[in-house]
């Protein structure tokens, strides 16, 4: 059930009206009605006025009709605000050096259309029906038997590889460089001795060698 109700030269500008309206929107009625009694506009008193009428035409055509309908399963289906004419309603104002301006002020029209029809379902309602019904095969064929696209999903990056880090075996550098001294320390001992060995040979030697020229001189001596 169906039914319009409209509003024509409401003094105001339809901008004004505008933000108004859009808040009733989509809204049930009763919960527009509470909107509208505490929004602190001047139109709201008169939109509020335009939807009592259209709920009354509702429940008028469904009586006319034989068609039971509850007046609180009304929602919002369309509404809107219309520039109206500006006759009649033109004012001056002053201006600098004496002058004058004119300014134009409108009327309105609104029109607001009720519905007892079931509200068309969001996607996400679609979604979490069908994810209720379907909840094993998972969100993807959840969307298709809802019969909404799902959302790409964005391209994993790839797993960095693991760092594995080389550990090197600490050399014992103490034990080397002892043995390195204990090395050097033979070798020069080695050294000192056959250096040592050379010159006790070569003393005797001498010695041998200077013995025969001494006794010839000694028995020179005593010839």
């Amino acid at each position: 059930m169906e039914a319009i109700a409209k509003l024509k030269h409401l003094k105001g500008s339809p901008r004004k009206a505008r933000l108004v309206i859009d808040l009733i929107r989509g809204q049930n009625v009763s919960h527009a009605l509470s909107i509208l009694k505490f929004t602190d506009k001047r139109a709201a008193l008169p939109i509020a006025k335009c939807l009592n009428s259209a709920i009354a035409n509702a429940t008028y055509l469904a009586e006319q009709q034989n068609i039971a309908i509850d007046p609180d399963d009304l929602w919002v289906n369309l509404c809107y605000v219309d520039m109206g004419p500006t006759k009649n309603r033109r004012r001056m104002r002053p201006a600098p050096q004496g002058r004058a301006y004119r300014e134009q002020r409108h009327y309105c029209h609104i029109t607001i259309q009720v519905t007892s029809e079931d509200k068309p379902k969001t996607e996400k309602q679609l979604l979490a029906e069908a994810s209720k019904k379907v909840k094993p095969l998972g969100k993807k064929l959840a969307a298709k038997a809802a019969g909404v696209e799902p959302k790409k999903a964005k391209a994993e990056k790839p797993a960095a590889e693991p760092v594995v880090e080389e550990v090197v075996e600490a050399t014992p550098v103490v034990d080397s460089v002892e043995e390195t001294v204990v090395e050097t320390a033979a070798e020069t001992v080695e050294a000192v001795e056959a250096t040592e060995a050379d010159a006790a040979v070569e003393s005797v030697d001498v010695d041998a060698a200077e013995t025969p020229a001494e006794e010839s001189e000694d028995a020179e001596k005593k010839d």
